[in-house]
């Protein structure tokens, strides 16, 4: 930790025997410039949190360094928050395995090339791009991700990104996609066509606060190993229409704040969905204000034991079939039913009509 230094040059620099440079500008808060003019890197296979919280750079050149041997890169960058401009485009790539946090908080950042990675080893990109809040498009569509198997939070809380362009990812060894797109709230467009999620476990929270998304294909998705999908449409307010018939939940066990606050949805078929394993489904449907057809006649109860605000303010939903679980559950769960309709028809075994 170099709190109180503000520059730092390295122009007589010449060891070459380093393999160990993490950690080596730690929270360096009051760096604004550093010379890396005669930096050796040719031996360093660690570089992970090498500049994190460096939050006064605005500006790096790492023209001049050699990767080729580095295989952590994980936090690298991590809340650079000052940080404009990065020239990385000689980073050689090929051996790094842990992308996690690498250009995470860089919330100045607001144009990154990335077009010489080569990703072809890396098996860990969480919340690679997280908070990067300043950038407004990412052209990824050159990396590979065969190997990835954690993408949660990658690209949370980027507020200005319009659109994202994944057709040709392969994501066959992905586990986790949980909270990937969360709160990119300027977010239109993203195209998920070629995504392979047969080995996806959770889901969860995946486009949570996607205010800005009104279409969203995925019908190519296989959840067959999939067990969390709570949150996972939650605030997406401008999406009116979902298919989500080909969904298989039989191994799911929390949907908890699913579609939460999905105001504009106007018709929601999951006659498809097992919730035989669920046990939270509380808020699940909460502010769909705009819902008016809702078929959960398949849905059975027995093992949930969460349902509160279930259906809290969805006041254009005139029916709701449940004459397949027990009605008595809903009748003392808390706020269950606030806010609907006063013409509200529940369709139960004792209240067919």
């Amino acid at each position: 930790m170099c709190t109180g230094i503000e520059s730092m040059a390295f122009k007589r620099f010449h060891r070459n025997n380093i393999e160990d440079m993490s950690d080596m500008f730690y929270e360096c808060t009051s760096l604004k410039e550093i010379d890396f003019s005669n930096f050796n890197t040719e031996n360093v296979i660690d570089m992970s949190y090498m500049f994190h919280g460096c939050s006064s750079l605005k500006e790096l050149n790492l023209i001049n360094f050699n990767t080729n041997n580095v295989k952590e890169m994980n936090g690298m960058f991590h809340v650079c928050s000052s940080l404009e401009k990065i020239n990385i485009s000689k980073f050689n790539t090929k051996n790094v395995t842990d992308m996690n946090k690498m250009f995470s908080k860089c919330s100045s950042l607001k144009e990154i090339n990335l077009s010489n990675f080569n990703t072809e080893n890396a098996d860990n990109m969480s919340k690679m791009f997280m908070k990067c809040s300043s950038l407004k498009e990412i052209n990824i569509s050159n990396f590979n991700t065969e190997n990835v198997d954690n993408m949660s939070y990658m690209f949370s809380e980027c507020s200005l990104l319009k659109k994202i362009n994944l057709s040709n990812w392969n994501t066959e060894s992905v586990k986790d996609i949980s909270y990937m797109f969360s709160e990119c709230s300027e977010l239109k467009e993203i195209n998920l066509s070629n995504f392979n999620t047969k080995n996806v476990d959770s889901m969860e929270g995946m486009f949570s606060g996607c205010t800005s998304l009104e279409e969203l294909n995925l019908t190519n998705f296989n959840t067959n190993n999939v067990t969390k999908m709570n949150e996972m449409f939650s605030k997406c307010k401008s999406l009116k229409e979902i298919n989500l018939s080909n969904f298989n939940t039989i191994d799911v066990y929390n949907m908890c704040k699913m579609f939460f606050g999905c105001s504009s949805l106007k018709k929601l078929n999951l006659s498809n969905f097992n919730i035989d394993r669920v046990n939270v489904i509380s808020e699940m449907f909460y502010g769909c204000s705009s819902l008016e057809e809702l078929d959960i006649y398949n849905f059975n109860f027995n093992n949930v034991y969460e349902i509160q605000n279930m259906f809290y303010g969805c006041s254009k939903l005139k029916k709701i079939n449940l004459s397949n679980s027990q009605v008595d559950l809903f009748i003392t769960m808390i706020g269950t039913f606030e806010q609907c309709s006063e013409e509200l028809l529940i369709i139960d075994e004792f209240n067919p009509n």
